[in-house]
């Protein structure tokens, strides 16, 4: 924060001058505004700044954008944003919402906890994954419902998503002077051009397909905040229809690096991976290290800027600068699928797995998941099949085994290891998988996670209590499995994982 605060905000430090109660007034100061925690109450001033990537100059220019931001915010957090209200007198005599000629506008908002920001949560290592996939769930939903960008517009365009990437390499060096960041800028620089130039089509191909929609802009662990034990999303971005109207892969790379910025790579990946299993966007991890890389460096460039306001050190933008090299370079891929009958513990070895990833490079196929989405049946909902019958009909399996193998072969071909989370009961099916891994040149493994009977139908018996689960498997069909299972053979066993998870 500035050791001299504008009149305006020093005289709006007084508890007297807000139209409800306030025992004190805190002030949080960002690189474009000022937030006044008021009681229960928060009002947003936005700073008369003009920045590489947005125009607050005027202050007609700052009402319509906290009209925007208003109307914004309200498409998730209706419960937070109020109004907009003017700010009459003077700057040294101010008065919210008064008559008179506005010298201001401010967006007034329910105050929430602070405490219960993720990046708080985060920071106290206390964010927890049912935490993320509940996450994961809201930014799925919001997606789901946000509008979709029309063919004729820029939006999503190829061009429209080289050029703010680009942006980032005209504004860093300044920003970033030293002889050596500047080698590391010029290198990632000609990464991002070249991984454009073989994205491109694939661009395009999102945009036909309805993938860049009227997007948050700004998700990340700060704008995320825990009410009443959901998460709530706000303070989306409302100054740049560009930055807003966005691929939602763009959006989820954003938490995902500031998940690894936070370093909690185990929870950037199972962000990613909840994510995945709920909208079946397999294709948006084909372009998300570009994106994430993307947002890397506008924060490395926001973190700058923040620094050379408050007259402080680089180090932030320069961590943001190594976790973009960082993403340029993930590990090489494996693939791993899973051997076992309901109950063994396979999805929980596979979450193990995913929690354990410090690289955040590994994607989770589940059979009970892709099997629903194949035949066209919400996830939640029971399909109602028999015991070999409708979905789990031989030729029904025939076919999710086969959608799993198209999808690990395309995640690894792209760069991702993958865990294929099946029961994989009969050796034929392991042997495909197997040869796949031969074929593209990744190591292959099998987590066969064991448990004694009992303990499956225990463990069986709790999960169908329980309702929520995606396996729909049964009693009777345990039993059916124990049967029909095909173990491990000699030759097999040579690729159990090195740290069998059970």
């Amino acid at each position: 924060m500035r050791k001299t605060l504008p009149p305006l905000i020093q005289a709006l430090l007084d508890p007297a001058r807000y139209p409800d109660p306030a025992g004190r007034v805190e002030l949080i100061e960002t690189h474009a505004s000022w937030l006044l925690l008021a009681g229960d109450f928060a009002y947003k001033i936005k700073k008369p700044v003009i920045l590489p990537f947005l125009d607050y100059g005027t202050l007609d220019q700052r009402r319509l954008c906290c009209e925007a931001e208003l109307r914004l915010n309200r498409r998730f957090a209706p419960q937070l944003y109020l109004s907009v209200v003017p700010i009459v007198g003077s700057p040294q005599d101010p008065q919210i919402g008064g008559a008179g000629t506005a010298i201001e506008f401010a967006v007034r908002m329910h105050r929430f906890a602070e405490a219960g920001r993720l990046d708080h949560l985060c920071a106290r290592g206390q964010l927890r994954w049912q935490q993320v996939s509940d996450l994961a769930t809201t930014v799925a939903a919001f997606h789901d419902g946000a509008t979709i960008a029309a063919l004729p517009a820029r939006f999503g365009e190829p061009a429209q998503v080289l050029a703010p990437a680009l942006e980032n390499f005209d504004e860093l060096p300044a920003l970033l002077p030293d002889a050596e960041e500047q080698r590391r800028l010029a290198r990632l620089a000609t990464w991002t051009r070249g991984e454009f130039d073989r994205l491109a089509p694939r661009f395009a191909a999102r945009k036909a397909a309805g993938y860049v929609r009227e997007c948050h802009g700004d998700l990340h662990l700060g704008n995320l905040v825990l009410i009443d034990g959901r998460v709530t999303l706000f303070d989306c971005i409302e100054f740049s229809e560009d930055l807003r109207w966005i691929d939602v892969a763009s959006e989820i790379a954003f938490l995902y690096v500031d998940l690894l910025d936070q370093r909690q790579p185990g929870l950037a990946c199972w962000l990613l991976n909840e994510w995945l299993a709920r909208t079946g966007d397999h294709d948006a991890v084909q372009v998300l290290r570009f994106y994430a890389v993307y947002r890397a460096l506008v924060r490395a460039k926001v973190a700058a800027i923040r620094a050379r306001q408050a007259n402080a050190d680089l180090e932030q933008a320069q961590d943001y600068l190594s976790l973009a090299e960082r993403l340029t370079s993930p590990p090489a891929p494996r693939l791993i699928i899973t051997h076992g009958v309901a109950g063994c513990g396979k999805s929980r070895a596979s979450r193990r797995l995913l929690l354990g990833d410090q690289a955040a490079a590994t994607l989770r196929l589940r059979s009970d998941v892709e099997r629903r989405r194949l035949f066209g049946i919400a996830a939640g909902t029971h399909s109602d099949s028999p015991i070999n019958g409708g979905i789990y009909a031989r030729e029904a399996s025939e076919l999710t085994y086969q959608r799993l193998h198209e999808l690990a072969r395309e995640l690894l071909a792209a760069g991702w290891s993958v865990i294929v989370d099946a029961a994989f009961l009969q050796r034929y099916r392991r042997d495909a998988f197997r040869a796949l891994a031969a074929r593209v040149g990744v190591p292959f493994f099998i987590v066969a996670p064991q448990a004694t009977p009992a303990q499956l139908r225990a463990r069986v018996y709790r999960r169908l209590a329980k309702g929520h689960d995606a396996s729909e498997a049964t009693l009777p069909v345990l039993e059916q499995q124990l049967a029909r299972i095909e173990a491990l053979g000699p030759d097999e066993r040579v690729y159990l994982f090195p740290h069998q998870l059970n």
